[in-house]
């Protein structure tokens, strides 16, 4: 369950910064916002997903308190589900 969470977690780090570092410059420095409604949207969906994903994939794999935290806090920071990624990488070894 673990490798499946780390999969969506990089689709909503990846729709993150398409959305902060894309869709958003080109409406607000480009003054074309047709890429704002469509990709915020897939972003949006990512997120929840993600944070529903948390509740049914991470239960029981051996999370700390802080762990948690530092786990949904990362879906909140661009990079952050990135930087993320090795406390799941070594949860899913088992590590």
């Amino acid at each position: 369950m673990i490798q499946w969470f780390r999969r969506l977690a990089l689709l909503e780090g990846i729709t993150t910064l398409a959305l902060f570092g894309v869709a958003m410059p080109l409406k607000y420095l480009g003054g074309n916002p047709v890429l704002v409604p469509s990709v915020g949207a897939v972003h949006g969906a990512a997120f929840v997903l993600y944070l529903l994903a948390m509740a049914v994939c991470l239960p029981g794999k051996g999370f700390t308190r802080l762990e948690w935290v530092r786990t949904a806090l990362a879906a909140f920071v661009p990079f952050g589900t990135f930087v993320n990624d090795g406390l799941l990488r070594r949860k899913q070894a088992g590590i």
